[in-house]
């Protein structure tokens, strides 16, 4: 089997690729809108063709590419039959099995995190893809989207603790580097769930946990609901607003657009424009302390988009251009770093 395991740096999630060598069919679990291409891309150089994409939950961090995939690769899109998302091509329920190639997959329903959860085992190879229901040493929040303690704590005991020591933990996020756990440490070295800790202690420790809510759940929910095609609010592009209100469009979407009637504004330094990072062919750069003055000899009737080295800067400037006036301008969300991460082309 063929198997990959890729990251975004933004969400700090974890995107798996299987795929079986025999016949080519492949899935990807928790893919990322904004690296879409890098996956498109990976796939075609592997030579599979992808049969399902496979969320674990409707995320609250990130924006999942199932919808785009479908509409770019004829895919199908996987999700909990428990409701979510209507969206979903097909909806799973515990015990199903999904099959590419030779290969089987078993949905296990995990909720607790979300009542959406699910996670996917391959017992063949061993495997388990948990989302966020179970992590390395640690596990999802339990305080919003129908999130309960005492049922994530029965879904890891009932449905992961009880395989085999030796399976491959591989989690849905990893905000430490690490990259892969068993169940057998995790059943002794997990602080919140393993040890022998009782219901009632773990509960205790979820409550006290104090969290601030994801900072991209008011985008990430709705559009996760739809299979994260978003609404094409602005006729010019798929833009989305971020909670801040700032126009966002992912790097996928404007590296197909290059040449374009785009108007592409880098507001990084100089230093870093021919950085480490580089550069898109053709953008301009206008550092963002100088935006206001150099925007007042651009059309404002034609579509900007800004970028930068991680969309905080960019988020700015396309504010500001807004506030100028400008009617077609978004942010490329996650900037040069997600444009890199995605190995999309730079200027020579």
């Amino acid at each position: 089997m063929i198997f990959r395991q890729l990251f975004d740096r933004e969400s700090s999630t974890y995107t798996y690729l299987l795929g079986d060598e025999a016949t080519g069919e492949a899935v990807l679990i928790d893919p990322v809108l904004e690296l879409v291409d890098r996956d498109v891309r990976l796939l075609a150089e592997l030579g599979l063709s992808l049969k399902y994409t496979l969320d674990t939950h409707v995320h609250a961090d990130h924006v999942t590419a199932s919808g785009t995939l479908r509409e770019r690769l004829g895919s199908r899109a996987v999700l909990s039959a428990r409701g979510g998302a209507a969206c979903a091509s097909v909806p799973v329920a515990h015990g199903d099995v999904l099959e590419f190639g030779d290969v089987a997959l078993e949905v296990r329903e995990t909720p607790g995190h979300t009542d959406t959860c699910v996670s996917y085992y391959l017992p063949e190879q061993d495997m388990v893809f948990t989302g966020d229901t179970l992590l390395v040493r640690g596990c999802g929040r339990t305080d919003f989207q129908a999130g309960d303690a005492e049922t994530l704590y029965d879904s890891v005991h009932e449905q992961l603790f009880t395989l085999p020591d030796h399976t491959a933990v591989y989690p849905g996020h990893d905000y430490r580097g690490r990259t892969v756990t068993t169940v057998g440490e995790e059943k002794t070295h997990n602080p919140r769930l393993g040890g022998g800790r009782s219901r009632a202690e773990f509960v205790e420790i979820m409550a006290s946990l104090d969290l601030s809510l994801p900072k991209k759940i008011d985008v990430a929910v709705p559009a996760n609901q739809k299979c994260g095609v978003p609404d094409d609010g602005e006729a010019w592009a798929p833009v989305v607003r971020t909670s801040a209100g700032i126009p966002e469009i992912t790097v996928g979407w404007l590296a197909g657009r290059l040449g374009d009637d785009l108007h592409v504004v880098d507001v990084r330094e100089p230093e870093e424009y021919v950085g480490e990072l580089g550069h898109i062919q053709g953008s301009e750069l206008v550092p963002l302390a100088h935006v206001e003055r150099a925007a007042s000899a651009w059309d404002p009737a034609q579509p900007v988009v800004v970028i930068c080295k991680s969309g905080g800067r960019s988020g700015l400037a396309a504010r500001r251009l807004e506030d100028l006036g400008f009617t077609r301008v978004a942010s490329a969300a996650g900037g040069m770093q997600t444009w890199n991460d995605a190995s999309l082309p730079i200027a020579p």
